[in-house]
């Protein structure tokens, strides 16, 4: 699936698959405001692939830099 402004959309089970996390998951993320989606005309939740790999990339750099005591 594609977004008008050019972007790839996102199923919730494709971006559980990204984080390793549940599904349900990834709608409580986007109900908490973590994430943004946008509900299709059926009502179900997309995701913008590019949001996803920027909190994806972002998660990722604050786990693997060494913590400071």
């Amino acid at each position: 699936m594609t977004a008008t402004t050019g972007g790839r959309l996102l199923t919730p089970g494709e971006v559980a698959a990204l984080f390793r996390v549940d599904p349900k998951t990834v709608t409580r993320w986007a109900t908490a405001g973590r994430i943004g989606s946008i509900r299709t005309p059926g009502g179900h939740r997309r995701f913008r692939e590019s949001e996803v790999n920027a909190l994806l990339a972002e998660l990722t750099t604050d786990a693997s830099e060494p913590r400071h005591a």
